[in-house]
C-alpha cells in the first residue's frame, strides 16, 4: 500500500491527505525522510566546490523538505489528537531527530563552510534578508555546540538527545493526568450551575461514554466550574484536582523530571561557557539579560501585588458575610469574584456567552483581518483530521495566500492551553510556497458553542499569530512567520486581542445565538468598562509563574524544583489565595521544550509593546487605519525574523515603548 505521508499531495492546496494517512505510515515515512536529509546535508558537506550562499546555506535550507512535511503532519496530530500509537512514536521519535540535529551541528565540515561564508559575508555582495540568516545558522551551530570537540561535543549530544526524551514524557503525562481525572456530578450538584456549564459537563460524559455530567480538568470547563458552583466543599476538591496535575505520585509524576530537565539544561549551557542557562537562552532575546527581566517583572509585581491584595479583602469579605469564617482560599476566589463583578459591574457570565457564540467571534477575527489587510475567508469542505476542524481559503484580492485551520473544541486527545502552528509555512526558495496554519483551542463543546469573553480573547491571541504565519513575506523558511524572538512572537497575537475591545467589532459581531439581536448597548458598556476588573489577581498569578521560571534558570538547578518554587513565592510575598498559573509539575510551557524556558515573561515583555501598538492606531483616530495597517504588516506581520525585533518595532513606532501603558492597560496605576 502506498504511504501516503511520501507520495505526492495532488489534494487542493497540496493540503496533507488526511483521510489516506494511518498511524502506521508516519514511522517509515520518517525513516525514509531522515535518509533523504542526511544524503542532501551530506551532499552539502562534502561539496568539492567552494561554498557559496547556494551551495551551502539555500541547500540547507531545502535538503530537509520531506522530514518537514511529515513532522509538520505529526506533530500537528500529537498535539491535537493524539494516541496511544502517536505517543509511542513520539518517544520513540524525540532521541532520533535530536540526534539527527546533533549530527548536522557538530558536522565539522559544514560548519566549516559556514564559517567560511561567515567570515567573507562583506565580500558576497548578500541582500540584507541573506545576511540576516546567515547570521542566524551560524549563531545556530555555535550555540548547539559546533565549536566544542572531543569529549564536550559528545556529552553536548548527549544532554541535548536527554532532554528532548524528557519533553516529551512531560508533556504526555501531563495530558494522561488530564485525561484520566474527572468528578462526577450528581443532579443535586448542579444547582447554581448556568446552563451552559451544565450543558459542557454533560458534553464531557458523553465523551467519556458516562451518564450525566463531569467535571474535567479543560480549562474551559473547570474555570466556569469554580466561578460558578456554590458548593464549596466541591469547588475544592476540582482546584485540588486540577493544580496537581503531573504531581499526583503516580506514574505520570513530572517533578523528578522537572528537576532532572534543570540540570540538563544548566549542564548544557556551562558546556558553551555561560554562568547559567537564563544567560544562555536570553543573549538572543529582545531583553538580552536576566537583570532585564527581572526589572520588568519587578516594576509590574509590587502595584499587582498591592491590586490583589485588596482585592482579596473584598472578597474576603463576602465570603464571610456568607457565613463561612476562615480565610479566602483559591478555590473560593473565582467564586466571589465572579460575584462581585456582577454586583459591581452588573456583568453576569451566563447572560453575555449567548452574545459570544463561537461561530461570531470567528466572524469578527475574520472580519477584523479583512479590513485591516484586505483578507477574505471562504470555507473549504475537505477531510480534516478530526470532524470538528474545520478550514478555510484565505485570499486578498483574489490571490490564495493561506490554508487557515481552526481546531477549537477539547478533547480527550488533545493537550490542554490553546496555541498556533504551521503544517507549512511560508517561503520563496525553491518556488513560491503558501502556508497552511492552524489554530488550536480548547473551548467546551455546545449546540451551539458559547465563549467566554476570556475565551474570546483566546481565540483573536492566536488568531493573531496565525495572521504572523499567513501574512509572512519572505524568502528564507528559516525566518518566516513567527521565527522571531520568543519575546517579540506574542507581540502580534497580544496586539490582535484589542479589536475585540473595539465597540463596533463587538457591537457588529456579539449577536445573541438565538434571536440574532446585539448585545444590548449598556451590556456592551459595561463589560468594556469592566476591562481591567481582576486584573490584580490576573498579573499576580501570571508574573508570579515568570519569576520562578526566571529563578529556576538564574542560579544552581534546584534538587528539589518544588521547594525552590515556595521559596520564591515566600520571597516575593505571594497572596495566600492565590497560586501561581502554572505550577512546575505541569508548566508545559518551561518544561515540555525549550521554547518558553527562562521565557515566560516574553508576554509581559510582549505586552509592553502591544499596549504601545494599539496606541498607534488611537493617535490615527482609527482602529482600522490604512496607514498604520499598512506599517503594521510591512514591519511586523510580513517581516518574518528577516531583521531583529527592535529594528522592527522602531521602524513601525519610532521607538521603544516604557512600561507605563501595560500597567495602565491592566489597570494598575489606579488607585487601590
Amino acid at each position: 500500500m502506498t504511504n501516503a505521508l511520501l507520495a505526492p499531495w495532488t489534494t487542493p492546496f497540496e493540503l496533507p491527505p488526511f483521510a489516506q494517512i494511518r498511524d502506521e505510515d508516519f514511522d517509515p515515512a520518517f525513516e525514509v525522510a531522515l535518509a533523504e536529509a542526511r544524503t542532501a546535508i551530506a551532499a552539502i558537506a562534502d561539496n568539492p566546490e567552494s561554498p557559496t550562499f547556494a551551495n551551502t546555506v539555500e541547500a540547507m535550507e531545502l535538503a530537509e523538505a520531506t522530514l518537514d512535511r511529515v513532522a509538520g503532519v505529526f506533530f500537528n496530530l500529537s498535539g491535537a489528537d493524539s494516541n496511544p500509537a502517536r505517543e509511542a512514536l513520539q518517544r520513540d521519535l524525540a532521541p532520533k531527530l535530536s540526534a539527527f540535529s546533533s549530527e548536522i551541528t557538530n558536522n565539522r565540515k559544514l560548519f566549516t563552510r559556514i564559517e567560511a561564508l561567515w567570515n567573507a559575508r562583506e565580500t558576497l555582495r548578500l541582500t540584507p534578508e541573506q545576511d540576516r540568516v546567515l547570521m542566524l545558522y551560524r549563531r545556530m551551530f555555535v550555540r548547539a555546540g559546533a565549536q566544542l570537540d572531543g569529549v564536550k561535543a559528545d556529552r553536548m549530544t548527549e544532554v541535548k538527545s536527554r532532554l528532548a526524551v524528557l519533553g516529551t514524557e512531560f508533556t504526555q503525562n501531563l495530558l494522561a493526568d488530564e485525561r484520566e481525572w474527572f468528578m462526577e456530578l450528581a443532579d443535586a450538584d448542579l444547582e447554581g450551575l448556568p446552563d451552559f456549564v451544565v450543558a459542557s459537563a454533560k458534553a464531557a460524559a458523553e465523551e467519556r461514554g458516562l451518564p450525566g455530567h463531569v467535571v474535567t480538568l479543560n480549562r474551559s470547563l473547570i474555570v466556569p466550574f469554580l466561578q460558578f458552583s456554590p458548593r464549596r466543599d466541591l469547588r475544592r476538591k476540582a482546584y485540588l484536582a486540577w493544580v496537581a496535575r503531573g504531581a499526583n505520585g503516580n506514574a505520570h509524576d513530572n517533578r523528578a523530571i522537572a528537576a532532572e530537565i534543570l540540570k540538563l539544561r544548566q549542564e548544557r549551557a556551562q558546556l558553551l561557557g555561560y554562568r547559567n542557562f537564563a544567560s544562555y537562552k536570553l543573549e538572543t532575546e529582545m531583553a538580552g539579560t536576566p537583570a532585564a527581566v527581572r526589572d520588568l517583572l519587578t516594576q509590574v509585581w509590587q502595584p499587582a501585588r498591592a491590586k490583589a491584595e485588596a482585592d482579596a479583602a473584598i472578597l474576603a469579605g463576602m465570603m464571610q458575610h456568607d457565613g463561612i469564617n476562615g480565610d479566602l482560599e483559591p478555590w473560593d476566589w473565582r467564586y466571589y469574584s465572579e460575584k462581585r463583578r456582577k454586583a459591581e459591574h452588573d456583568l453576569d457570565e451566563s447572560a453575555l456567552k449567548p452574545y459570544l457564540s463561537l461561530d461570531a467571534m470567528i466572524a469578527a477575527c475574520f472580519d477584523v483581518a479583512h479590513r485591516l489587510f484586505g483578507l477574505e475567508f471562504r470555507p473549504l469542505d475537505l477531510p480534516m483530521y478530526h470532524p470538528d476542524v474545520r478550514a478555510w481559503d484565505v485570499t486578498r484580492n483574489g490571490r490564495h495566500v493561506a490554508v487557515f485551520i481552526g481546531d477549537y473544541f477539547a478533547r480527550g486527545s488533545k493537550r490542554s492551553g490553546a496555541w498556533c502552528s504551521a503544517i507549512r509555512s511560508q517561503r520563496k526558495l525553491g518556488g513560491a510556497v503558501a502556508p497552511v496554519v492552524v489554530n488550536v483551542c480548547n473551548f467546551a463543546k455546545g449546540n451551539p458553542a458559547l465563549l467566554s469573553y476570556d475565551d474570546a480573547r483566546t481565540l483573536f491571541h492566536e488568531f493573531g499569530h496565525a495572521l504572523h504565519q499567513m501574512l509572512s513575506d519572505v524568502t528564507y523558511g528559516f525566518i518566516s512567520g513567527t521565527s522571531v524572538a520568543r519575546d517579540f512572537v506574542e507581540l502580534p497575537s497580544q496586539l490582535y486581542e484589542h479589536w475585540l475591545e473595539v465597540p463596533e467589532v463587538l457591537a457588529k459581531h456579539a449577536r445573541h445565538w438565538k434571536t440574532g439581536e446585539p448585545m444590548p448597548k449598556d451590556m456592551l458598556d459595561r463589560l468594556l468598562a469592566a476591562g481591567t476588573y481582576d486584573q490584580g489577581f490576573a498579573t499576580v498569578e501570571y508574573v508570579a509563574s515568570a519569576l520562578v521560571d526566571l529563578a529556576f534558570h538564574e542560579g544552581e538547578p534546584p534538587a528539589d524544583p518544588m521547594a525552590r518554587e515556595a521559596e520564591v513565592l515566600g520571597d516575593i510575598g505571594m497572596p495566600h489565595a492565590i497560586r501561581t498559573r502554572h505550577a512546575t509539575p505541569h508548566f508545559a510551557h518551561v518544561f515540555a521544550g525549550d521554547g518558553y524556558s527562562s521565557g515566560y515573561y516574553s508576554y509581559m515583555w510582549s505586552e509592553v509593546m502591544d499596549a504601545d501598538a494599539f496606541a498607534a492606531f488611537e493617535e490615527a483616530g482609527d482602529a482600522f487605519d490604512p496607514a498604520t495597517a499598512e506599517k503594521l504588516e510591512r514591519f511586523i506581520l510580513s517581516a518574518g525574523g528577516s531583521r531583529e525585533a527592535d529594528e522592527l518595532y522602531t521602524e513601525f513606532r519610532g521607538r521603544m515603548p516604557g512600561v507605563e501603558p501595560l500597567l495602565k492597560g491592566r489597570g494598575l496605576l489606579e488607585p487601590v
